[in-house]
């Protein structure tokens, strides 16, 4: 395998194989055939269509989520419904306890709204510290991000390579897809949801850092509302910033 081709609008990535028609199903084929078992899906429960469509696949595709202790109740209702809807088990993974006591102990509670970097620090000790554990052993990672979502994410390839994972290829099937056809595909196959989105949550994230939006709003416009737009990501997905 030499090169990866996703259609007009993506990349070519050395070292990966995929050469279909760009749809998320036939992604997920793809790369479920390629990778398993050492591949997962990591869900935010905003919804569940990745999870439904990749489940029509694999059914017993990797599941994972991170808990980051200070996720709203909805998330963790969508996730139960989740695993009783698609017969699946939720891995989840949480911040290392000394981490967090460290960092609530010397800093507060609320130090994330401080500047960039102390909220930067946050999303280390909470997230991305925890995906690093989640990706171990793994060849391959799925997400849902979507172009659509932010400033910071409008040259989203379908599949890449994930250099602050060592490496491993990360697949983002939804990357052409909007929020209505997310909705669409929700309403049309009766999938569970995140109860938020109904109260004008369009990205959601933690209770603390999450907000509805106004019209006319960028869909992440209201995570971490207090930073500028192209501040918003939380090192999951930015392999361009350091704590």
């Amino acid at each position: 395998m030499d090169n990866l081709r996703v259609g007009t609008r993506d990349q070519t990535v050395n070292g990966t194989g995929y050469s279909g028609n760009g749809e998320p199903q036939d992604v997920l084929r793809w790369a479920l055939a390629e990778f398993h078992p050492d591949i997962a899906l990591a869900a935010s429960f905003e919804n569940t269509v990745l999870i439904d469509m990749a489940t029509r696949v694999r059914p017993d595709v990797r599941v994972f989520s991170i808990d980051t202790g200070r996720l709203p109740e909805e998330t963790f209702q969508c996730a139960a419904e989740a695993e009783r809807r698609f017969g699946i088990r939720v891995e989840w993974f949480l911040p290392e306890r000394a981490a967090v006591e460290g960092l609530v102990n010397g800093k507060g509670v609320y130090s994330f709204r401080e500047n960039l970097d102390a909220r930067r620090q946050c999303c280390r000790i909470r997230k991305v510290e925890p995906l690093e554990r989640a990706l171990r052993g793994l060849r391959a990672w799925i997400t849902g991000l979507r172009r659509d979502e932010a400033e910071t994410r409008r040259e989203l390839p379908l599949v890449e390579r994930d250099m602050a994972h060592g490496g491993i290829v990360k697949i983002n099937p939804m990357a052409s897809w909007t929020g209505l056809q997310v909705r669409e595909y929700t309403l049309q196959h009766k999938l569970p949801y995140n109860r938020l989105s109904e109260c004008g949550y369009t990205s959601i994230g933690c209770a603390c850092c999450t907000r509805p939006i106004e019209p006319g709003e960028d869909p992440r416009a209201g995570r971490w509302w207090w930073e500028a737009s192209e501040h918003k990501e939380c090192g999951l997905h930015v392999n361009n910033w350091q704590i």
